[in-house]
Formats: C-alpha cells, structure tokens, sequence
C-alpha cells in the first residue's frame, strides 16, 4: 500500500504490470462479467428500473471521476493534463446527460464512439507504470470498465439504436470535442484525446512510426471504428426489410 497515492506521474520505475499478464487479464475478466450479467438483468428489467440502472451507473462514473480528482488536489499532484477533456472523460458526462435525457444523437455517439474507445483503453492501458494495489490503476480500469459497460448494456437492451443515418451528428460532436482539446491543448500545454502526440502502446503510435505522423492514424481509425460497429447494423436491418417484404 506504500504507493497507493502515486500517479503516473511520481510512481518511482518497477513498479507496475505488462499487458495481458495476471492483472491484466484478471481486469480485463473482471469486464466481461460484469458486462454479461448486466446485460441479461437488463433486458429483463421493467422501465423505471431501467431507468435507475442507468442513474446509478452514471452516478458511480461522476463518483470515479471525484475518485481520481479529490486525491490529487489534496496531494498537490493536480495538473491542467487531468482535466476531463480526453474523450474518455468527455463521455463520463455524455452518459450522465444520457441517463437523465436519453437523445439519439447521444446515444449513437456511445454506440460508435465510447464502445471502441473504452474497449481499446482498457485492451491497451496506458497506465502500466502503475502497481495492483494503486488508486489510479483502480480508476482507470474501473473508469474505462464502465464507460464501455453503460452502452453496450442499452444496446443489447435495445435503448439505444445504432443508426447510420446519425453518423453525421456524430462526426459532428467528434470534431467539436475536437476543437475544444486543441484549443485546451494549446493553451495549457497538454495532450487532450492525444492530438499532439500519442506515446508507445497507443495505436496511434503505429502511424507515426509508418507515416511520421500520429494524425494520419485518425481518418483510418474513425472509418475502420464506423465500418466494424456499423456494418453488421446495416446486414441486420437489410435482412429484416427482405423478410418484411
């Protein structure tokens, strides 16, 4: 417990885990569970209970949230790169609004946005510096665990309904979140949704070893995220108009 406090930031080297060794795997088990029952209990929840789901989930992610800032202020450790402007964060109150307003526009950015990223932060953590027993590598899994738990439960609930026709609202979000880290960015010195840099581990990283720069890897990203959730949406509801037919 000697390091519990530490952040990225001031934990001394040797201290943290590998992808996909015990930890790892152990988090990574720890998701599918309790996204799997979730599911299932879902689906078979009347309306209001639902709705209390979706309040309590999105209750416990401002609470993880409060989980990572309280800490570091009390420390002294809080810099303008913990702000919650990478867009993990950004969809911490994306999905706080949702639960209070379901829109479909939000909806289909959890769908198309905050699923993929989710998956690929706790798939490819960038925390690994940090040790088990630790209140950042405790948020960051439990952060990232939920915020890719909260959508694929409505979506298996049938709550929220992947629509292509809503990709350009999406976008549209996309690039105003965007604009808003690169403004942040360059007026703080930060590193917001990775848009001046991306570190080894990050697939981002890919692209500026092939191509010299981390950007490139965004339009490639973006489509290859929209052609893998969307597509099979697409074949399902072609399918379902023959059969109407």
């Amino acid at each position: 417990m000697k390091y519990f406090w530490e952040t990225t930031d001031t934990i001394p080297d040797g201290f943290g885990f590998s992808h996909y060794d015990g930890l790892h795997l152990i988090w990574l088990a720890a998701f599918v569970m309790l996204t799997l029952a979730c599911c299932i209990a879902y689906r078979k929840m009347a309306e209001n209970h639902r709705k209390l789901w979706r309040w309590i989930v999105a209750g416990l992610l401002l609470c993880d949230e409060l989980f990572k800032v309280i800490p570091m202020v009390i420390q002294g450790y809080f810099r303008p790169d913990y702000l919650p402007l990478h867009l993990c964060s950004v969809n911490i109150f994306l999905i706080a609004f949702h639960a209070w307003k379901p829109t479909k526009t939000v909806g289909n950015f959890l769908y198309t946005v905050c699923i993929p990223g989710a998956v690929a932060a706790l798939l490819f953590p960038t925390w690994t510096s940090l040790p088990a027993a630790n209140y950042m590598l405790i948020h960051s899994f439990t952060v990232h665990l939920i915020l890719a738990m909260y959508p694929i439960v409505l979506t298996v609930g049938g709550d929220i309904r992947p629509n292509i026709r809503e990709l350009p609202k999406t976008m549209a979000l996309l690039v105003a979140l965007g604009l808003i880290a690169l403004v942040a960015n360059l007026l703080l010195d930060t590193n917001f949704m990775f848009l001046m840099s991306a570190d080894p581990g990050n697939p981002l990283y890919l692209f500026e070893e092939l191509w010299g720069s981390h950007l490139l890897g965004y339009p490639v990203l973006v489509t290859a995220v929209i052609l893998v959730m969307h597509t099979p949406w697409l074949i399902i509801n072609k399918r379902k108009n023959k059969v109407t037919v």
